[in-house]
């Protein structure tokens, strides 16, 4: 009864200060409905299994100069690009993501910082659907010299047919709260007011797999894809009699 009660304190506030607002631009009379008000925020749901996989990896090399730096890097970086044709990627599923040159520093007290060498890094982001083959392209990557991986992360390549079906349950699951409340106030559901949607998840990826480089030597990397919660929550405002 008192979540009741606030609902309706709350637009009569709002109302007595349209007054005010008035003086300065025009504004539609406030209607005041019969009844009581009653928001409900829901969540609706429905599970899918990931049909998309990103990787980000990449090459990180050290030489005492930077023009070594960079081809060592350039060198290596080669290597992994062809690991991943070879693995059937698409040239269109792969995406630069990161270039950096950048000095490094030897520090000691009292002394100004003297470079010691340069650090390049070069990253790339590759997708794609076939998410069997995450851990055969793991291990492509690490034998190919990558030394800097993040991934798989594993996504809906298609969401809006699961985030409407979220939707849908979102609704039902905020007039059945709503039916609830009103019979418990001796009241009943008159109608819908407003719907508004907070936010959507399109399939939060499952928990990453730890990878190493001494691992992929014994066995095969393996990822599975496991199902996913695909989420829509909403606020639904509600009219009880």
């Amino acid at each position: 009864m008192r979540l009741l009660a606030t609902a309706v304190v709350i637009t009569l506030s709002s109302i007595a200060v349209a007054p005010a607002l008035a003086q300065t631009m025009p504004v539609a009379p406030a209607m005041i409905p019969d009844g009581t008000l009653l928001d409900i925020t829901a969540t609706g749901k429905t599970t899918r299994v990931p049909d998309l996989a990103t990787i980000r990896a990449g090459v990180v090399t050290q030489a005492p100069t930077a023009a070594a730096a960079l081809s060592d890097n350039a060198n290596r970086m080669s290597a992994v690009l062809s690991a991943l044709k070879r693995a059937g990627i698409q040239p269109r599923d792969i995406a630069t993501a990161n270039v950096s040159l950048q000095p490094q520093y030897r520090y000691e007290d009292n002394k100004p910082p003297v470079i010691t060498g340069y650090q390049a890094t070069n990253n790339v982001s590759i997708r794609f659907r076939d998410i069997a083959k995450s851990g055969a392209i793991l291990d492509a990557l690490v034998a190919q010299g990558a030394n800097q991986i993040d991934g798989p992360n594993l996504s809906l390549d298609q969401p809006d047919a699961a985030l409407d079906e979220a939707r849908v349950d979102a609704v039902k699951r905020a007039q059945a709260r709503a039916q609830l409340y009103a019979k418990a106030a001796g009241l009943s559901v008159s109608r819908i007011l407003t719907i508004a949607e907070g936010g959507e998840i399109a399939g939060p990826p499952p928990p990453m797999p730890v990878y190493r480089m001494a691992a992929a030597k014994a066995a095969d990397t393996q990822v599975m894809p496991g199902e996913s919660d695909v989420t829509v929550t909403i606020t639904v405002r509600f009219l009880l009699k």
